[in-house]
């Protein structure tokens, strides 16, 4: 489809549309644009984009702060906040090991997780909230820490652009670092396909809750990951380790997807226990969804 062709809404949230524009920061505004114009035909009708500027009235508030023309406008009292009451610093964790340049269609799993990061820069640095982002494989590659100045995304989504997928999974040790780096609390958005010890990995994610840190992780996983529709003599190769594997996805498919089962529900349980947003994601869904999630957590922590 040509760049010039319109496009509606939803299309614009559809992974294998924004692929075809021809960079990140087109990209990222035709998300955030596409699930903005979108928002009020969608299940998510109401809900305001515009809350970072804003919180509910409450009785004791001054009414030199009420806001007339969001009144007018939607027939609801909010009181205008200022930047200290606002901002956020959030830190955008993006896994970049070999394992995420899996992809069964038109899109890997890396290049899902670099399209949803730069949406959510664009939309956190519009609503005028500092945003860092670190990239990582088996150790930390780049790290940028959170500004909230919109020249920030830039850089932001030049290194995400570049981001190429090499070297395994050491998720556990990563997480402990950036937890130990950052000081004052924050929300974490991990962006992963989490093919890593368990135990490890949520033990990171626990050091982000123990230090007071809001935590949102993305599992990103390929449709093939998730129903193993494969026919046929088959040979597997571990991308990170090359090792090789062949046999008949048939004979084994309700083993593999009991074990994917266990696997996910794992992670669900956890994180639910450790109070960590989780939201599996697949790369053939549209964006919406993960936009929201962020959504609904930053007007948590932002009143």
């Amino acid at each position: 489809m040509p760049e010039s062709e319109a496009k509606t809404p939803r299309q614009l949230l559809d992974p294998e549309v924004v692929s075809r524009l021809s960079n990140l920061s087109l990209r990222a505004r035709a998300v955030v644009e596409g699930f903005i114009a979108g928002m009020h035909q969608s299940p998510y009708h109401g809900f305001s984009v515009e809350f970072s500027e804003h919180r509910p009235y409450s009785p004791g508030d001054e009414i030199r702060l009420l806001d007339w023309k969001v009144f007018a406008r939607t027939d609801r009292f909010v009181v205008k906040q200022f930047q200290e009451e606002t901002n956020l610093k959030a830190y955008l964790v993006v896994d970049a090991s070999a394992s995420m340049g899996f992809g069964s269609g038109k899109i890997t799993k890396l290049q899902y997780a670099t399209y949803l990061a730069a949406a959510l820069a664009y939309l956190m640095l519009h609503q005028r909230d500092a945003v860092g982002l670190l990239t990582f494989d088996e150790a930390p590659r780049q790290f940028y820490p959170p500004r909230s100045v919109l020249s920030y995304l830039k850089p932001l989504l030049s290194s995400l652009e570049n981001l190429t997928p090499g070297g395994q999974t050491r998720l556990g040790p990563v997480l402990h670092e950036l937890a130990e780096r950052i000081k004052r609390r924050g929300l974490v958005l991990l962006f992963s396909d989490l093919l890593d010890e368990p135990d490890q990995v949520l033990s990171g994610l626990r050091h982000f809750r123990h230090n007071h840190h809001d935590v949102i992780v993305f599992h990103i996983l390929d449709p093939v990951e998730r129903n193993f529709h494969l026919h046929g003599n088959v040979t597997f190769e571990d991308m990170e380790t090359g090792e090789r594997l062949g046999t008949q996805p048939p004979h084994i498919r309700r083993a593999y997807l009991e074990r994917v089962r266990a696997f996910l529900d794992g992670y669900r349980r956890h994180c639910r226990e450790n109070a960590i947003d989780y939201v599996l994601m697949d790369t053939a869904e549209p964006f919406d969804r993960a936009l929201f999630e962020y959504l609904v957590k930053r007007k948590r922590i932002g009143g």
